[in-house]
């Protein structure tokens, strides 16, 4: 199959789509579901091979006069991450096709989730720095159509303009990190750039790029204090929240810090920079999921933390941190996919997904509590799931950090602790209780939904029971982090040891604080004017600032007057180009001006006098005249200077200019006569300036001695390659064939709109007699 094929073939089946779901209709998700599955089937065939240390590549030419090759790569870190974005894919097409039933625009839906997955997939594969960075881009362009897909809502389409902005602006960003880090390292080829890490980080450059990789992956990846998009992004369909949101778009700018690692990590500014952005977006997200009532916003906080968390442990850089972090990936992804699974089958059944109005529901939906009771306990990091597994691989990680163990332990420890709070509330809290009134009478959802939902769920049960079943796959993704984090093994029962116990406490003050939750939130109260001032108010006050800013540029630059775009042009071109001139040493010689024809005189003393004309003519029709004069005059000079071609496109251009001026003047209000003596003043000197700039870069141009060269380039080379004689045709339409199709064209256009002002006069009626 190709790992190119593997890119190439979700976007061909994104722009099916729309058409297989007229045939398919009912049946769209499950066929569409084969591709990804397909994908998952292939790339699992590399996992022996990948274990082993073993990488694969593919390179194909693309730009090579700028050293762009489109090639992809693939090491253990890659894998992880494909199979992660395939397998979901899998789920998350199924689940939609019971989700989205009935929906007249559900072939669109998957067109853009299929380009997502296929752009997500070309990230982790893409070895050329460039490569990856326009699948980076696609990723932001399909998330925002998907953010705002049902785009009738106005709070809908700004969470997705706020998503495009933040994410593309970090992109923008992380692209000039990327060049700067080619150009340092030697090499476009991530796979090469390995090799490179030292004069890398001892280059002048180290920090620039640094920070400028960090702000893409920290607005991909939703680090405070741009976090906000990502909340808000919650209105779109929850397929995409359970896929984009929570396994896969959101750890792309964890997976560039991942693969940049070997190459920019292990400095003090790495560490610095990743442990403190970490540890306040872990923190920031954890303490902001506890008073969310609308349950998949609650669930994307927590994200949030968890992704800080994935940064965190990226910025402590050690072989236990590694392996955590790559744990910690998978865990998430199987307990959130299928929280979120389980926040769009309430919304769907029962017409809500606010916790307030949620409860009682395990006896009307009893498969559906048992497969989010089961995420919530692997969330909660409970013994026997992967959750805990994950959690005990972050305390070993925190407490054998190089400095600052008791701090990141005690920062872990708090958010993990806040998350079996929020795993209490968001996953089990809705099923007991009393049973509230509901829009919809509540049952569980299809098969698809609710099989897709506990196929996830399931896993992390069975994945914490034999942890070891994910050692090949996850053990070379950390060795790709960092050199010898493979070689760290797991166990489902770690043994009585510091780590355990610090995840007992977590598990007894994570229910404490769900227990009190309400009296906490009474308590934090006064906190609530002090989040409203946070970066949600600061990105709305720097949009209006912006907004603002533009408005007065437009007023001061697009003010209606032509005049006004005259004269700022003008001077723009005149100091642009007048400037160079006057401080270079260039020279105007004059020997051709002895050797002027009469001819070339006369015809040069009508251009003059007409363009005079038209300065001081009180009469539209006059001025129009006098251009025509100017027209045809110029297309004189081309046929005695040898360019007929010229000659006939300026007669045609300026016979249909005239033509088209003739038949609107009738329909201007009357002219207001010569401007004021100021007036014509200013307006003189403006064309008086640009009269002479044209004219010095003109007597420039000419100056210049003429090559022989390209005449004998053309005379050699024409018979041969174009098979004419007439070596005029031959430029004309061989060597010169877009000058010749824009003159073509300009023709066609300006024929175009005669036609349309012909066909659009009015009809006069002829008067009865």
């Amino acid at each position: 199959m190709g790992l190119t094929a593997t890119v190439v073939s979700g976007f061909l089946l994104a722009v099916a789509a729309p058409w297989l779901h007229r045939l398919a209709r009912g049946a769209t998700g499950w066929l569409l579901a084969l591709l990804p599955l397909v994908h998952l089937i292939y790339l699992a065939g590399y996992l022996p091979s990948v274990s082993s240390g073993r990488t694969f590549s593919e390179s194909y030419t693309w730009m090579p006069s700028i050293g762009i090759t489109l090639s992809f790569h693939l090491d253990g870190l890659g894998l992880l991450f494909a199979l992660l974005i395939s397998s979901i894919g899998v789920l998350v097409l199924i689940y939609s096709n019971g989700y989205m039933a009935g929906r007249r625009d559900q072939g669109r839906f998957y067109a853009f989730i299929l380009m997502f997955m296929a752009s997500m997939t070309g990230i982790v594969l893409a070895d050329d720095l460039v490569v990856l960075y326009v699948f980076w881009e696609l990723t932001s362009l399909s998330s925002y159509l998907l953010i705002g897909f049902d785009h009738e809502s106005r709070e809908i389409r700004e969470a997705a303009k706020q998503a495009l902005v933040l994410t593309s602006g970090g992109g923008l960003a992380m692209l000039a990190g990327l060049l700067l880090l080619a150009q340092a390292g030697g090499t476009l080829q991530l796979s090469m750039l390995r090799e490179h890490g030292d004069v890398v980080r001892g280059g002048a450059f180290y920090a620039p790029i640094l920070l400028l990789v960090l702000a893409g992956a920290a607005t991909k990846s939703a680090q405070v204090p741009f976090h906000i998009w990502l909340p808000n992004a919650m209105g779109a369909p929850t397929p995409v929240s359970a896929y984009l949101h929570s396994a896969t778009m959101v750890k792309a700018g964890v997976y560039l810090l991942a693969r940049l690692s070997p190459v920019l990590g292990g400095t003090e500014l790495w560490t610095g920079l990743l442990a403190a952005i970490g540890v306040t977006t872990m923190l920031t997200g954890a303490v902001l999921a506890l008073p969310q009532q609308d349950m998949k916003r609650g669930l994307a906080y927590a994200t949030i933390s968890v992704l800080g968390m994935l940064v965190l442990l990226l910025g402590l850089g050690t072989e236990a941190a590694m392996h955590a972090a790559v744990f910690y990936l998978v865990a998430h992804a199987m307990y959130k996919g299928a929280l979120f699974f389980v926040a769009g089958s309430l919304d769907h059944e029962t017409g809500t997904r606010r916790l307030d109005r949620l409860g009682g529901l395990r006896r009307a939906m009893p498969v559906t509590a048992v497969v989010s009771i089961l995420a919530a306990l692997s969330m909660a990091g409970m013994p026997a799931f992967l959750g805990f597994v994950s959690k005990e691989l972050l305390y070993e990680a925190s407490l054998d950090a190089p400095a600052g163990s008791v701090f990141f332990t005690t920062a872990a420890g708090v958010a993990s602790l806040l998350f079996v709070a929020a795993a209490l509330l968001l996953g089990v809290r809705p099923f007991f209780g009393r049973l509230g009134r509901l829009p919809r009478q509540p049952h569980d959802p299809s098969l698809g939904m609710w099989g897709a939902t506990a196929l996830l769920a399931g896993a992390g049960l069975v994945c914490g029971l034999r942890p070891t079943v994910l050692e090949d796959l996850l053990g070379p993704a950390a060795a790709a982090v960092g050199p010898g984090a493979g070689d760290h093994h797991v166990a489902a029962w770690p043994g009585w040891t510091r780590t355990f116990g610090l995840s007992v406490l977590t598990l007894a003050l994570g229910v404490a604080v769900f227990a009190a939750r309400r009296k906490i939130l009474q308590a934090a109260a006064w906190l609530a004017p002090a989040v409203r001032w946070g970066a949600q108010e600061a990105y709305r006050r720097g949009e209006a600032a912006l907004l603002r800013l533009a408005a007065r540029q437009t007023r001061l630059l697009q003010n209606g007057s032509l005049s006004w775009y005259v004269r700022v042009t003008i001077a723009t071109v005149v100091v642009l180009a007048g400037y160079p001139l006057l401080a270079s040493e260039l020279s105007v010689q004059s020997r051709h001006w002895l050797h002027l024809q009469f001819h070339e005189v006369g015809i040069a003393v009508v251009i003059v006098a007409a363009t005079g004309a038209v300065a001081i003519a009180s009469s539209r029709l006059a001025a129009l005249t006098a251009l025509g004069v100017i027209g045809y005059s110029m297309a004189l000079l081309f046929i005695f200077f040898g360019a007929p071609d010229l000659a006939m496109t300026q007669f045609l251009v300026d016979t249909l200019i005239v033509i088209l001026l003739v038949l609107v003047l009738p329909g201007l209000p009357e002219s207001p006569g010569l401007s004021s003596p100021a007036t014509r003043l200013r307006d003189g000197m403006f064309a008086a300036l640009i009269g002479m700039l044209v004219c010095v870069l003109v007597l420039l141009a000419t100056s210049i001695p003429i090559s022989p060269e390209l005449a004998q380039f053309y005379a050699a080379e024409g018979p041969s390659r174009a098979h004419g004689s007439n070596l005029v045709n031959v430029i004309l339409v061989d060597f010169r064939a877009f000058d010749t199709l824009g003159e073509i064209t300009v023709l066609a256009m300006a024929g175009i709109g005669v036609l349309a002002l012909l066909k659009g006069r009015p009809v006069r009626q002829k008067e009865s007699g």
